[in-house]
C-alpha cells in the first residue's frame, strides 16, 4: 500500500476518493464539476464508504445531491436494495425532504405503505420529520403491524397509533452509591465490604468526585473474571485522578500484564511534560506506517497540548488529516494542527471543513475559518440549512452576528 491510496478507496486527491472520505474538498470540487462527480455521489449512497459506524455521511451526501442538482430518482431506487442500502438511501432522502424535496418525502411515505423494512423507516421518520408529515400513516401502520414477527420496541409513533409496544427488560437495578464515603467505596472495590453495589458502580461514583488517591493501589486488582482485562470504567476513574497517578503509572508501564502497561502509558502520555513529545511523535509515526485509522486521534490530542513544541508531528498529522478514511477522527487532527502549526495552511483546512461530512469539523470551520466574503457566504448557507443540525445552525448564526458586529 502506498502513501496515497487506502485500498479499496480511490486516491485521496481524486474527486472519487475525496467523496468516499467525506472531505470538504470533495464537495467543493464536485460543485465545480457536477457531471464528473455525480456517479461518485450515487456510489457513496449505494456503497457504505464509512470506515466505521461513528462516521457521518448522510448530511454530506444529501447536501451534494441538492447542491449539484442531481436527480433524486437513483437514490429513491436504492430503497429497493438490501436493508443496509435501503437505510442509507432513506437517511439521505429524509434530509432532502427536510430541505424541501417533495419527491423524497413522497418516496419515503410510499415506502412505509409498501416497503419490507417499513417499521424502521417509520420510526426514523417520526424522529426526524414534523409530525404532520407522517401521523396520517396510522391506518397503514395498524394494517401492516400484524404481519411483523414481533411488536415494535420504540414508543413513537406506535403508541400514538394505538399499537402495543414491547417493554424492554430493565436489567439489573443500579445501586445509588452516592451516600457512601470515599473509604466505603474503596472497601467495596477491595472486596472487604458487603456488596451494596457493584465495583463498576463504585468506579462510576468515584469518577464523579474529587480525586481519591486511595484508588491507585487497587488498580492492578480491578479486572474482569479471568484477569485479562480491566473493569469497565477503570480507565475513566484513573484518568480522573490526573497527575496523582503518575508515580504508579511509571511502575505500571513495565508490568507484564499488557492492559496495565497500556494504562500506565496512557497516564504518562496525558500528564508528562515535553519529555514525552518524542514518544508521542514516534507513536504517531508508527500508527501511520501501520495505517491504524482508529486511535491516532488520541495521540493527536495529547500532542496538541504542547503547541508548537510538538512541531515535528505536524507532517504526520497533516497526512492523517488528508488521507484518513475514518472521518470521525479528522476533527482531532485539525485541532492538533491548529495548535501545533498555526501557520501551516490551517486557514485553508478550516475553510474546507465548512463542507466536511463531520459535524465537529464543520463547527471548527465555523469558529476559525477566516472572515472572507466567500467564507461568510458558506457560513450563512449553513445557518439557513434545514438539513444540518441545530448546533451547526446556531454556531453559524453566532459567527455571522459577530462578523456583523465587528464590521
Amino acid at each position: 500500500m502506498n502513501d496515497d491510496d487506502v485500498t479499496p478507496y480511490a486516491p485521496h486527491d481524486s474527486v472519487e476518493g475525496l467523496l468516499q472520505r467525506g472531505r470538504g474538498l470533495g464537495a467543493v470540487r464536485a460543485l465545480e464539476g457536477p457531471g464528473e462527480a455525480a456517479p461518485f455521489v450515487y456510489d457513496s449512497v449505494r456503497r457504505d464508504w464509512r470506515w466505521d459506524g461513528t462516521d457521518d455521511r448522510a448530511r454530506y451526501l444529501a447536501g451534494l445531491v441538492q447542491d449539484l442538482g442531481l436527480a433524486r430518482g437513483p437514490v429513491v431506487e436504492l430503497l429497493g436494495g438490501d436493508e443496509r442500502q435501503c437505510e442509507r438511501a432513506a437517511e439521505v432522502l429524509e434530509l432532502l425532504a427536510l430541505g424541501g424535496c417533495d419527491e423524497a418525502r413522497e418516496a419515503l411515505r410510499r415506502y412505509v405503505r409498501e416497503g419490507p423494512h417499513w417499521v424502521d423507516r417509520l420510526e426514523s421518520l417520526a424522529m426526524s420529520w414534523p409530525a404532520q408529515w407522517w401521523e396520517d400513516l396510522g391506518a397503514v401502520a395498524r394494517a401492516r403491524i400484524g404481519a411483523e414477527p414481533e411488536p415494535p420496541w420504540f414508543t413513537e409513533p406506535w403508541t400514538r397509533f394505538g399499537i402495543e409496544v414491547q417493554r424492554p427488560d430493565p436489567g439489573p437495578v443500579a445501586h445509588d452509591l452516592s451516600g457512601l464515603t470515599d473509604g466505603e467505596l474503596l472497601d467495596l472495590l477491595a472486596g472487604v465490604r458487603p456488596a451494596a453495589g457493584g465495583r463498576i458502580e463504585a468506579l462510576r461514583e468515584l469518577s464523579r468526585r474529587d480525586p481519591v488517591e486511595g484508588l491507585i493501589p487497587l488498580v492492578p486488582s480491578l479486572v474482569t473474571p479471568g484477569g485479562g482485562r480491566p473493569l469497565p470504567l477503570l480507565r475513566r476513574a484513573v484518568g480522573h485522578l490526573g497527575p496523582l497517578a503518575l508515580p504508579a503509572a511509571r511502575r505500571w508501564v513495565n508490568d507484564e500484564r499488557e492492559w496495565l502497561a497500556q494504562l500506565g502509558s496512557e497516564v504518562l502520555a496525558d500528564h508528562l511534560g515535553p519529555e514525552v513529545i518524542p514518544v508521542l511523535v514516534a507513536e504517531l509515526a508508527d500508527q501511520w506506517r501501520a495505517r491504524a485509522w482508529c486511535g491516532p486521534d488520541t495521540t493527536a490530542r495529547r500532542l496538541a497540548r504542547f503547541g508548537p513544541a510538538a512541531a515535528e508531528a505536524a507532517p504526520v498529522l497533516r497526512r492523517f488529516w488528508v488521507r484518513t478514511p475514518h472521518s470521525y477522527e479528522r476533527a482531532a487532527y485539525l485541532e492538533a494542527l491548529a495548535a501545533i502549526d498555526p501557520g501551516g495552511g490551517i486557514d485553508r483546512a478550516h475553510t474546507e471543513s465548512l463542507w466536511d461530512c463531520e459535524e465537529r469539523s464543520r463547527l471548527l470551520g465555523i469558529a476559525h475559518a477566516p472572515s472572507r466574503p466567500d467564507v461568510l457566504e458558506r457560513i450563512a448557507a449553513l445557518r439557513d440549512d434545514p438539513m444540518d443540525s441545530a448546533e451547526v445552525r446556531a454556531a453559524a448564526g453566532t459567527r455571522l452576528a459577530a462578523a456583523r458586529a465587528s464590521s
